[in-house]
């Protein structure tokens, strides 16, 4: 499946697959995490808020889907990342976004046999109309936010600086702003850009 990763992102590579930097709807670095109470139901049939899910130090939010080929390129390290953010007290939760594509690769079902596949540890929760994405002016698949806390934004962007290969990774960002989250010390770069597919709204 890897090795299909590289031909599948160069054939879609015109329907809707971005790199984005700042914009005037990203939630800023600092801001309060938007709709705390709301529920959202999981692939293990619970419903879940981010409140619920945050940790004593925090919260790492990633906007996700089933077939992007930059989640499969990146979602080998989901697990990775959710045992850090577990041993940092840092909840984690798996959003998916695509309301566009609910009846499809993105329904519920779908959702289920693909956590399943993954062996997902995290949460994977299904974001209703896209309500949370735009609350976060999240667009890509996957797009990452980490909060400290009191639920204040901390990191936002990408996991790492090579979807194709994580035995490549030269700048582990996400990672890095874990631990230092934890530590207490300054997060750097505290915005990187999101790379993925765009999320599918209606």
């Amino acid at each position: 499946m890897k090795k299909l990763i590289l031909p599948l992102i160069l054939i879609i590579g015109t329907l809707g697959i971005f790199a984005f930097a700042d914009d005037p709807k990203d939630l800023k670095i600092g801001a309060d995490a938007p709709m705390l109470d709301y529920s959202m139901k999981g692939v293990d049939g619970k419903s879940q808020s981010l409140k619920s899910l945050a940790g004593d130090k925090g919260l790492l939010v990633v906007f996700s889907c089933n077939t992007c080929p930059f989640v499969v390129a990146w979602e080998d390290r989901y697990n990775v990342l959710h045992k850090l953010a577990e041993e940092n007290g840092v909840g984690m939760a798996l959003i998916n976004s695509n309301e566009a594509k609910r009846e499809g690769d993105d329904s519920m079902s779908e959702m289920k046999k693909h956590a399943k596949d993954q062996k997902y540890l995290s949460p994977y929760l299904v974001d209703e109309k896209s309500a949370l994405a735009d609350a976060f002016g999240a667009r890509t698949t996957p797009h990452v936010f980490l909060f400290d806390n009191n639920m204040k934004l901390v990191y936002r962007g990408a996991i790492d600086d090579n979807y194709k290969n994580k035995e490549s990774v030269s700048e582990t960002f996400l990672m890095d702003a874990i631990k230092n989250l934890s530590a207490g010390k300054t997060i750097s770069p505290d915005v990187t850009k999101a790379t993925g597919c765009s999320i599918k709204r209606v």
